[in-house]
């Protein structure tokens, strides 16, 4: 079955598009993927561009999602163990990851209106690849905090556990990836059979469940990330 063929069977459509012989694009993710960047670009934008003392509208509810953050950040890296100074370097990354992670668990709930919407975390090289790149940068603030003693962790508590130290690295980013991919797909997918069987209340009263399980995932993928987090920073200052 061709790319094409495959495409018209789909109840996710992702749009491939094999740009080169054996090199296959999911159009559709990408498209969202920017539709979701430029959103939360929005968002920031919006809630930067007149910063006032006493916070109302979008700039109120933006200093709420990130002070909310900056509590879990300081619950989970440790206030006495992490002054401010040392925390400014993974709070915009947590904040974008959440933000981003948000927004596209959300955006496949807009209705279809001569266009396709659809989540970019219901395809699973998206997920991946925002769980890798989480794996990543612990790496990457692990170095920077701790220089090479941080690879210290893969032969502890001895030298014979490397084996299982390096399948559990493996083992993290693939069922963060697989957890966010699972619960959105499944939403997704759900939503579009019962505006098949019954298109009238149900289908509207799974949106609004659906956009609290979109939050829900967005917060468990922050809360691991940030978790993944703590013993660096914990570590660095005993």
């Amino acid at each position: 079955m061709g790319v094409a063929e495959a495409a018209g069977t789909e109840i996710i459509h992702y749009g491939p598009t094999e740009i080169l012989p054996g090199v296959v694009i999911n159009m559709q993710t990408m498209y969202m993927s920017w539709l979701t960047m430029l959103i939360v670009a929005a968002i920031v934008f919006a809630a930067t561009r007149h910063v006032e003392r006493i916070p109302h509208g979008i700039q109120n509810l933006v200093e709420m999602f990130i002070e909310w953050l900056d509590k879990l950040m300081d619950a989970n890296l440790g206030i006495e163990a992490v002054s401010y100074t040392h925390l400014t370097l993974p709070t915009p990354f947590v904040i974008t990851l959440f933000l981003f992670i948000f927004v596209a668990n959300e955006i496949g709930l807009m209705p279809s209106i001569a266009f396709h919407f659809s989540s970019p975390t219901n395809d699973i090289n998206v997920a991946l690849g925002l769980s890798i790149m989480v794996a990543v940068a612990t790496y990457i603030f692990g170095c920077i905090k701790q220089g090479p003693k941080y690879f210290k962790h893969l032969i502890s508590p001895f030298a014979l556990m490397l084996p299982l130290n390096l399948l559990e690295e493996l083992a993290k980013p693939l069922t963060m990836a697989l957890r966010l991919f699972g619960n959105i797909l499944a939403g997704e997918i759900l939503l579009a059979v019962l505006y098949q069987l019954v298109p009238f209340i149900i289908p509207n009263l799974w949106i609004g469940f659906s956009l609290i399980i979109g939050f829900l995932q967005a917060f468990i993928f922050t809360m691991l990330t940030i978790i993944a987090l703590a013993p660096i920073f914990k570590q660095a200052h005993e």
